[in-house]
């Protein structure tokens, strides 16, 4: 039997991979005015796996990511697609491209969305923020097994939500 490829993010510490996430977000992050090094992220990361209160600035972090999903889910509304509707449509399926460039254009567009609305949706309910927890269940439910969904799963376990939609 083949190792599975995934058990190192199984059992590495959440922590860790949490700071992954967030320093993910730091450029989109600094659009709204919001910096963090990778001291702060590891810090958060590490705060969040203790379960230990969110301070001012680790609000203004969850704010901040609740308005960048809600911005990636109007990129993928701009095609009329829900974020499970994107996750089982290929960009070969939406309409409006016709050279390289613009199907490229797109792809990269949509991948994009797809990832800051999972990992976004992963860092808000890992800071308390149930009302994206919905995205977790749809990774889960719609996409391979792959790092993404073993995030979902892990940051659902750790918040107590149900991993099923």
């Amino acid at each position: 039997m083949r190792p599975d490829p995934l058990a190192n993010y199984r059992t590495a510490p959440l922590d860790d991979l949490l700071t992954i996430l967030l320093r993910q977000f730091r450029r989109p992050l600094a659009t709204r005015q919001i910096h963090i090094s990778d001291a702060d992220a590891a810090a958060l990361a590490k705060r969040i796996a203790a379960r230990e209160p969110l301070t001012d600035g680790d609000q203004a972090i969850r704010t901040a990511l609740a308005e960048l999903v809600r911005e990636s889910e109007g990129v993928l509304a701009r095609w009329s697609l829900t974020f499970e509707q994107s996750l089982r449509t290929a960009v070969s399926d939406i309409p409006g491209w016709e050279t390289t460039a613009d199907f490229l254009e797109l792809a990269a567009e949509k991948t994009n969305a797809e990832l800051r609305i999972s990992t976004g949706s992963a860092l808000l309910a890992a800071l308390g923020d149930s009302g994206f927890a919905a995205n977790l269940r749809t990774v889960i439910a719609t996409a391979e097994p792959d790092l993404e969904t073993v995030i979902a799963e892990r940051v659902l376990a750790m918040t107590g939500e149900a991993p099923t939609p």
